[in-house]
């Protein structure tokens, strides 16, 4: 039976959001960039334009986009495991909701493999999302507004002029190309910190039977 949960009411659940405002809110007070409406929306379109390009029925995009943008809800209860505590807030969610198990299973297993300590691109839905999250890599997620207090998170991704995800002509690469201001942080200060998420990517893309290509100011990096 078709499940008459969708995105757009997911997106617009008063509930689901205030867990999202609330993690977020938990992740500001400790330092890190921004994981609010902003990260999620655009990891859910992210995730959702990789499974349509690649011919994934409508009903698997719909559920890749509710996926992304639920991806980040265990924040609210600690940074640490937060993708397997998200799964669990996830699938109390879902189920509620009475959505078939079938589609709560892709869910919950997406985003409990989404984060790079414990991650594994176990179908197409968590593949899309590994990619989607790990790539959204810009100058508006740094909070701190104090160029000289900046540490190298701060400086990596405000180093970040653009950022493009996109599919290669012949469909058999996925692409993220960046322009990178070097003059606030170095191609080797990014992989510092994205190196471990950039190979994930890798892996995710390989599950689609996809390279991973990575381009920085031009450059072929990955």
């Amino acid at each position: 039976m078709p499940s008459h949960v969708t995105y757009a009411y997911i997106r617009q659940n008063p509930d689901i959001r205030e867990y999202i405002r609330r993690a977020d809110l938990s992740l500001s007070a400790i330092g890190y960039t921004e994981h609010s409406f902003s990260h999620v929306e655009k990891v859910a379109q992210t995730a959702a334009m990789i499974l349509e390009t690649l011919d994934y029925s409508p009903r698997e995009v719909e559920l890749a986009r509710i996926a992304g943008f639920l991806h980040d809800i265990g924040n609210v209860i600690n940074r640490t495991d937060h993708a397997q505590s998200g799964a669990v807030m996830a699938f109390r969610l879902l189920d509620r909701l009475e959505m078939p198990v079938q589609e709560i299973c892709s869910i919950i297993s997406a985003i409990g493999n989404h984060d790079e300590g414990t991650a594994q691109p176990v179908d197409g839905i968590s593949a899309a999302l590994i990619i989607a999250d790990k790539t959204d890599v810009r100058r508006s997620r740094v909070r701190n507004t104090d160029f000289l207090t900046f540490d190298i998170h701060d400086r990596v991704n405000y180093a970040v002029e653009y950022a493009n995800l996109h599919f290669s002509e012949d469909l058999r690469a996925i692409i993220l190309e960046l322009k990178i201001d070097t003059e606030i942080s170095s191609v080797l200060e990014y992989f510092e910190i994205f190196m471990e998420r950039m190979l994930l990517c890798k892996r995710a893309a390989l599950f689609f039977d996809r390279k991973f290509k990575l381009y920085i100011n031009g450059s072929n990096i990955l």
